[in-house]
């Protein structure tokens, strides 16, 4: 019995682009693009006439409504859909910002045929897609992050980070309150403050908070 194809569908407002796309697909019986839209709102009026997809290939950056709402609009709406997000800008924040919003891949469209057959595939079949190279870069990331940290805290004592997680938190204590948990006199607490800014090179609470968060120090 003969498998049915896959539906895919191609949001993109470059037509010359996504026109290519669709040509290429064609060529493979295993994929069938049964919608074309320039932007998400032609692909939300799409979708309401019952078209059902697999796959939706969406380019980051178009006009109306872009990429990152159509993704994060297919996520709420036809969670039976998987998002593969296309785009010129293959920075780290984009990334982050499309997988965030319920990518389940992301491409730079100077990536060859091959990667762009392998990655659809996978999207279809496994439900994610990571290129090789992004998940080398991200554990080089990580590593890095972990070694800055562990330079950034490596002066830092257990009652300093102690202060620092009762002067960051949420309920923002007052000076006298620091000294009442951590039961020290409020002077110790002065001390604590002057020497944890030095060593964050901080000079104020606010510049406290962001070392805080930067570093994972708090819960």
């Amino acid at each position: 019995m003969e498998t049915p194809a896959i539906p895919i569908a191609l949001v993109d407002d470059h037509t010359l682009f996504r026109s290519m796309m669709a040509e290429m697909l064609e060529g493979i019986p295993q994929y069938r693009v049964v919608l074309e839209a320039s932007h998400g709102v032609e692909y939300m009026r799409a979708i309401k006439n019952g078209t059902e997809i697999s796959v939706a290939v969406v380019d980051l950056h178009m006009p109306l409504m872009d990429g990152y709402e159509t993704i994060a609009w297919i996520r709420a709406n036809t969670p039976g859909t998987r998002a593969l997000a296309l785009t010129f800008e293959g920075s780290e924040e984009a990334q982050e910002r499309a997988l965030r919003a319920g990518a389940c891949g992301f491409l730079r469209k100077d990536i060859s045929k091959s990667v762009f057959l392998d990655a659809l595939n996978q999207v279809a079949v496994l439900g994610h897609y990571h290129h090789p190279s992004d998940v080398r870069q991200a554990q080089a990331l990580r590593k890095e992050h972990e070694q800055r940290r562990s330079v950034a805290l490596s002066s830092l004592t257990d009652r300093e980070l102690a202060f620092i997680r009762l002067v960051c938190n949420e309920h923002e204590l007052t000076n006298d309150q620091v000294a009442e948990r951590m039961g020290v006199h409020r002077r110790t607490v002065d001390g604590y403050r002057e020497t944890v800014y030095r060593k964050c090179d901080v000079k104020t609470k606010a510049g406290l908070v962001v070392f805080a968060f930067k570093w994972g120090i708090l819960p």
